[in-house]
């Protein structure tokens, strides 16, 4: 009986022509920025700043998702959901 995971060479070392695997260019700032613009941020009391960043997604109902759950676990607190750099929904909890 032959398993699942035998059937791949998870470890190889080369591609499959042959050559040298070369690992591909990642740049970090660009693939948040481009790949998940959708952003659920926590604000300080203040709300002169964000203090966290709960969830980055590429997709809206998810965002959405992240940042209902967030107004829940953070009922007293400045949350925002964004897409870029605009602010799609905004809790500004009891106070307002």
């Amino acid at each position: 009986m032959l398993l699942a995971f035998e059937l791949y060479d998870f470890a190889a070392g080369n591609d499959a022509d042959g050559g040298e695997a070369q690992p591909a260019p990642f740049d970090r700032r660009t693939a948040a920025r481009e790949d998940l613009p959708y952003r659920v941020e926590l604000w300080d009391a203040a709300r002169s700043g964000v203090e966290q960043v709960l969830a980055v997604t590429a997709n809206a109902g998810i965002g959405y998702a992240a940042y209902y759950a967030a107004t829940r676990e953070h009922p007293d607190r400045y949350i925002t959901l964004r897409h870029k750099s605009l602010i799609v929904s905004r809790w500004n909890g009891p106070d307002n």
